[in-house]
């Protein structure tokens, strides 16, 4: 299953909506991230899976084991259709997570691992957070600790998604932010490419930001990266 999931990054409800209204024809997939559910609380996540939109809980939990526990437990009630957590908190923590995340009835949304988010450079992981190891080198082992751990796939660049499935199977999910359509700007990303080549790469789902949001027609600017992306 291949999707191009719409990053909502939006301040507030009012933007949101006025931007989901604007689609007539479909129901994209879309990312709730952490600005707009800070804002709004879980009632937005309500609201617009109430219209009948898929969504990517995308809030990068990462914290002691019990507490991620507890927090995915409370993530759970709102019938998203995927989240995640980072995981450099250890396959400790992402063990503990599925084990909140999964409800009395055994479903659960899809859990997937963020591997080094796409505005990371080879050069800041070594500055700032002293790791040295070649930047290819350290996803591929986060993908695979969050494959043994039980999850279902990692939030990687799509220039990394082939190597991934490589080490941990065609069916563990790769979720690529970092996608622009080819005269697009880069904006803050650093390790980026267009949907077309992300579909060529491996990607399963691609995570569109501003190209589209911000496009003069955004259904549009939707309906083109489907095209690009789906083939």
């Amino acid at each position: 299953m291949k999707d191009v999931i719409i990053a909502l990054d939006f301040a507030n409800r009012a933007e949101t909506f006025a931007f989901l209204d604007k689609f007539t024809e479909e129901k994209p997939f879309v990312k709730i991230g952490m600005e707009l559910f800070y804002a709004e609380g879980p009632s937005i996540v309500r609201e617009i899976k109430a219209r009948g939109h898929k969504i990517f809980l995308d809030l990068k939990l990462h914290d002691i084991p019990n507490t991620v526990k507890k927090a995915m437990k409370a993530l759970s009630s709102l019938d998203v259709d995927m989240t995640n957590l980072h995981a450099a908190g250890t396959s400790a923590m992402m063990r503990a997570a599925l084990e909140g995340l999964t409800r009395p009835d055994g479903s659960r949304p899809l859990l997937i691992a963020v591997t080094q988010l796409t505005s990371t450079s080879q050069e800041a992981m070594e500055r700032d957070i002293l790791i040295e190891k070649p930047i290819d080198e350290v996803v591929m082992h986060y993908a695979e600790t969050a494959s043994l751990a039980g999850l279902d796939g990692v939030v990687c660049s799509p220039l990394e998604a082939g190597k991934v499935h490589g080490a941990c199977g065609k069916t563990f999910l790769t979720v690529t932010p970092g996608v622009r359509f080819a005269e697009g700007e880069k904006g803050d990303q650093v390790r980026v490419t267009t949907p077309a080549k992300a579909r060529e790469l491996g990607s399963d789902y691609i995570v569109v930001g501003r190209p589209i949001t911000a496009a003069e027609n955004p259904a549009e600017a939707y309906r083109r990266c489907v095209r690009e992306f789906l083939g």
